[in-house]
């Protein structure tokens, strides 16, 4: 019998053996060649520190998973293919989709080089429920609302069949010492410099099964109050997936097949929409490939932004002075993580209380998240500022006091991440300004001095953004 072909299986956004597509189907081809190719060099939006040390935490579990048998390299996608195909009988390349231009376009040029070699070039499905493409109005035009997109895209449509529950039996991986086996993931430049990232390792599990281990944390602890839980950075009704199938240790049709195997009530309901929410950000980026960059509602290029970078860097170092933003902000910084109403409180607050343009946020949030989705970043900037397509308006303006009042009411979570506040009363604990001078002894708090005042007046930069999206409009 004469030996089975070599194979090429590209790892991209898909950092696991089960349900993986294109892996799947590389397996039914020949021998595969599993290797990873970083080319965040050329990357108009690299991804930050934190996700990258998410990404070698990852490829530790794959290369582990793989007996030893990934190949890295670094370089474009079709530079590494290029110099691959040249050097080896390599007689297909397949690989999992991604939306952003740039990486499209990485696709576009090497599926041309194969086809020119007379290699077979395929790819798949590996991230979402519903292909972009696969969802458009009557008249063939894109959606620009959520709703609509979803009551047709994803609760009428058919969601990704799932490929297998495991790896593949098939699968046959050839022995990378025999090829190439590219730079060692020590030597890769993946982990990022400095010392910052190593606060992460004691909080996350990384990799295919703690992917599932989170799944079935959620299903058991999380799930059953998840649609009003989800609210209360304190509580535990989050499902802390996002990094997971943010670098795909896990997928989205393992969860959605999951939830669809509970009980059906508002919870799964509400849980299935933001998971749908992900999906809508993935077909924005597809249709709309400055989502990262630009304003999607072209009057926001007018917008007077600020430039104060004092108050940026207040913002960015949990330094401002209003206790919730603040928590929200140290959160990230020590986790790598935000809890979700905490992203809407804290973006309200830079875009519309000190009047910074969302790419500013885009930016520190991309450099400080684990979980950062180039897709699901940009779309909720873009929501929260007022400018995207389906965002909330602009005069929709967060009150970061009563947030936290209504949302952290118990203040666990902002004592946490403040403890400088740790002993004010909770009827101040959101608004120290307005404590008595005696309160403020009493709980060892210095305004000024061992926390900030405001570096904003809340009522003041409200009406002032208000103002200005008036002349904006009119």
């Amino acid at each position: 019998m004469s030996e089975q072909p070599l194979v090429l299986h590209i790892f991209t956004h898909d950092m696991r053996l089960s349900d993986n597509s294109s892996l799947f189907h590389a397996a039914k081809t020949g021998r595969v060649w599993p290797i990873f190719i970083d080319d965040h060099a050329d990357d108009p939006y690299p991804v930050g520190g934190a996700s990258r040390w998410w990404l070698y935490q990852s490829l530790r579990d794959l290369h582990t998973r793989l007996d030893g048998g990934l190949s890295i390299f670094t370089g474009s996608m079709l530079e590494v293919v290029s110099d691959l195909i040249a050097r080896f009988p390599i007689q297909g390349v397949f690989w999992n989709h991604r939306y952003d231009a740039y990486h499209r376009r990485q696709a576009d040029s090497v599926t041309e080089l194969l086809r020119q070699k007379g290699i077979a070039a395929r790819s798949f499905n590996g991230s979402l429920l519903w292909e972009p493409w696969s969802v458009r109005k009557d008249d063939g035009t894109p959606y620009k609302v959520f709703t609509p997109f979803y009551r047709k895209g994803c609760l009428k449509g058919p969601t990704q069949s799932r490929c297998v529950e495991s790896a593949p039996s098939d699968l046959h991986t050839v022995p990378c010492e025999t090829l190439d086996p590219g730079v060692p993931l020590d030597k890769a430049g993946i982990l990022p410099s400095g010392d910052w990232h190593q606060k992460f390792e004691p909080l996350w599990q990384v990799g295919e099964q703690a992917a599932q281990t989170q799944l079935q944390r959620f299903l058991d602890d999380g799930l059953s109050d998840y649609k009003k839980g989800r609210d209360f950075p304190a509580k535990r009704h989050v499902s802390m997936l996002s990094p997971y199938l943010r670098h795909g240790n896990i997928s989205a049709s393992q969860v959605h097949e999951a939830i669809g195997q509970m009980p059906p009530d508002v919870n799964t309901d509400h849980f299935c929409s933001e998971l749908g929410w992900r999906e809508f950000s993935y077909y924005l980026l597809y249709h709309f490939q400055d989502l990262p960059c630009a304003n999607l509602q072209k009057k926001f290029d007018r917008f007077p932004w600020s430039t104060n970078d004092a108050d940026l860097r207040a913002w960015q170092q949990g330094q401002t002075g209003i206790p919730i933003v603040d928590a929200g902000m140290r959160q990230l910084w020590q986790t790598g993580y935000m809890h979700n109403r905490l992203r809407m409180i804290v973006g309200s607050f830079l875009v519309k209380n000190l009047g910074h343009h969302w790419v500013e946020g885009e930016k520190w949030f991309r450099h400080c998240l684990v979980d950062h989705d180039l897709a699901s970043n940009s779309a909720s900037w873009q929501w929260v500022a007022g400018c995207g397509t389906d965002a909330a308006p602009y005069f929709r303006i967060f009150n970061p006091v009563t947030q936290g009042q209504r949302f952290d009411p118990t203040g666990e979570f902002t004592r946490k991440y403040v403890p400088e506040l740790q002993h004010l009363p909770d009827d101040f604990l959101f608004n120290p300004w307005d404590a008595p001078v005696l309160v403020l002894q009493v709980a060892e708090v210095g305004l000024g001095t061992n926390y900030p005042r405001p570096i904003v007046d809340l009522k003041q930069s409200r009406e002032q953004a208000l103002e200005k999206f008036k002349r904006l409009s009119s």
